[in-house]
């Protein structure tokens, strides 16, 4: 039975390792094995995108939406044209919070901010603009064979490191890899936790589903080449990889130069949007932006403005206090 998210499925399995094989693939990701029967009209496949100038964001072109510049970062937005073959969306996973608690949420979140932040910002910050985003992502399992080497302090003798080495067989399920130029990794990370990609709602080329008013939703589009795509995985992979013999492999407590080498031997990639609330507020003057997971609130990162005076009274209250020491002491 094929992964039903694997959008790909329908193009087949590769004839020499059965890596499932993706739309527009030329050759097997794994094995390298040619498949001309991918070579179709599809490689001539062009899609369109509103690029912004500054950040570079890429959302799905809407002729409607009349608007020139970036929801993002308010720079000029210039129509962009995507061959080779583009990566598209497999499936949307679906609002679960909608605009009121978003809302609500900003509110609270801005007064748990802590002491250093001005004691009246959640009552005197407000709200410029909630925007629903779909912003875009790989999720990928694989296996694969991985190398290692490192130094740790167990067997060092006379020296404080010593070399190791070893091979092991790894699995990796679910790994996000952002694709997303709206958000950055930072928020990314914040929020990647809390979506539950076992539900998801659409087909490829489906309307996004959800409790939410899409009207004026920001729908993100991958806009990057396939073969870009696999590096950014790859990466990823090496990365995941490397953690892992920090933690589980490498001998004695202390190591350095830990260094990773991955052989995949099975790769299933799904291309998914994921929903996000993006808000401004302005404090003060100055305007904020805040990021909120679309399936749980309490996913959520933002800046915030640091409240100085604040800062300099504890710092006066610390000097008065080592004053105040020294002074006893010397009476003492």
């Amino acid at each position: 039975m094929s992964d039903p998210f694997d959008s790909a499925a329908a193009s087949g399995a590769c004839a020499r390792c059965e890596t499932p094989l993706e739309r527009g693939d030329l050759r097997c990701a794994i094995c390298g094995l040619g498949t001309p029967d991918q070579q179709e009209a599809e490689q001539n496949i062009a899609i369109q995108v509103l690029r912004c100038e500054g950040c570079g964001a890429a959302v799905a072109f809407d002729a409607a939406v009349g608007a020139p510049n970036c929801s993002f970062c308010n720079s000029v937005m210039r129509l962009d044209e995507l061959i080779d073959p583009p990566e598209q969306t497999g499936g949307y996973l679906p609002f679960r919070v909608d605009r009121g608690a978003a809302q609500a949420h900003l509110k609270r979140w801005l007064g748990s901010r802590g002491f250093f932040r001005p004691k009246d910002l959640a009552s005197r910050s407000h709200l410029e603009s909630l925007k629903p985003l779909y912003w875009v992502a790989w999720v990928f399992d694989a296996e694969a064979e991985v190398t290692w080497t490192a130094d740790s302090n167990l067997g060092g003798r006379r020296s404080s490191w010593a070399p190791h080495a070893g091979a092991a067989s790894m699995v990796f399920d679910n790994l996000l890899v952002s694709a997303s130029r709206g958000l950055s990794d930072g928020e990314v990370d914040a929020i990647a936790d809390s979506f539950e990609l076992g539900e998801i709602e659409g087909e490829p080329h489906a309307s996004p589903k959800g409790s939410v008013d899409l009207d004026a939703a920001l729908l993100e589009s991958f806009d990057v080449q396939r073969s870009l795509a696999r590096r950014r995985i790859v990466r990823a992979i090496e990365a995941t990889a490397a953690a892992r013999v920090e933690q589980n492999h490498v001998p004695g407590s202390r190591f350095r130069k830990v260094k990773a080498s991955v052989l995949l031997e099975k790769l299933v990639t799904r291309r998914l949007s994921f929903p996000a609330w993006v808000l401004a507020y302005r404090y003060d003057g100055k305007l904020y932006r805040a990021v909120i997971s679309g399936q749980d609130a309490s996913a959520m990162t933002g800046t915030s403005p640091f409240s100085y005076a604040r800062l300099f009274m504890v710092l006066g209250i610390a000097v008065v206090a080592v004053a105040a020491i020294a002074l006893l002491a010397t009476v003492a």
